[in-house]
């Protein structure tokens, strides 16, 4: 149910990025969703592929610094209220996002949202028993 990320941290100079994806595509890795946020020195790459445990091990060997974490996917309604929903369910749960970001797959009227909490395992039963769709780790990774 849990999905794996990968967060690389990189220098925020020129090429940097270019290296991380060029790696991952000499290793046929594809990338399925991204988030990057920076500072003035450097920044935290997060990304959801599909072949975690071969991307981590690759960036690894060419000397750039990767760590693995289990985040939420979730299937909402592209709609005004999609995401409250599963927002309420985690507040009224008193669970907080550490953060998020959004990517959109093949039917045009759903957007997966990738989330991480303090409690990823609580969250996700949590938004399950309410209705909530989380797509499962097999499923993301072929979206």
């Amino acid at each position: 149910m849990l999905v794996k990320q990968i967060s690389v941290f990189v220098e925020n100079t020129s090429g940097r990025l270019e290296k991380v994806t060029r790696i991952l595509a000499e290793h046929n890795i594809n990338i399925r969703a991204l988030s990057i946020a920076d500072t003035t020195d450097f920044g935290i790459l997060r990304l959801i592929v599909q072949d975690s445990d071969r991307a981590e091990q690759v960036l690894k060997e060419n000397g750039i610094t990767v760590k693995a974490t289990d985040v939420i996917v979730i299937a909402i309604s592209d709609k005004p209220g999609g995401l409250m929903s599963a927002l309420h369910v985690l507040a009224e749960n008193n669970i907080s996002v550490e953060y998020m970001y959004t990517f959109v797959g093949g039917d045009a009227d759903v957007v997966y949202d990738i989330l991480r909490t303090e409690n990823v395992q609580k969250a996700a039963d949590l938004l399950i028993e309410n209705g909530i769709k989380v797509v499962p780790a097999k499923d993301v990774y072929e979206l």
